[in-house]
């Protein structure tokens, strides 16, 4: 397979091996959200072909690597990608879900449209 044709998205569920390769990060978060309704298992990221993830959030915590990412995104951030950014540091998806529902309940992101967020 040539770089070219590597799929840019790629989690899967460490509990029983279910894979999905993926065109938009935002795909990610609709299999994660059918397999945990379907096994209760929480999915990790692979590969998340956007290296302005790895460049910019580095060692950020999860506020700050939405605003980060945040400043590229008019209407808000995918939360593919902001899963993403966040699986770099050893988050699965769903934690890292967890983690901005609590954020959006204080009042510290919101979201714009569906499945994106912008921080304050």
């Amino acid at each position: 397979m040539t770089e070219q044709e590597r799929t840019p998205f790629v989690a899967s569920c460490p509990n029983c091996g279910e894979r999905r390769e993926t065109e938009t990060p935002n795909e990610v978060i609709a299999f994660y959200r059918r397999h945990r309704a379907l096994t209760g298992h929480d999915v990790e990221w692979e590969i998340a072909d956007v290296e302005s993830i790895r460049e910019t959030t580095e060692g950020a915590d999860l506020k700050a690597v939405v605003l980060e990412l945040g400043e590229e995104y008019e209407d808000g951030v995918p939360l593919g990608l902001v899963t993403a950014a966040m699986g770099e540091q050893g988050r699965t998806v769903g934690e890292t879900l967890d983690d901005l529902r609590e954020l959006r309940m204080t009042g510290h992101v919101w979201e714009p449209k569906d499945d994106h967020v912008s921080a304050f």
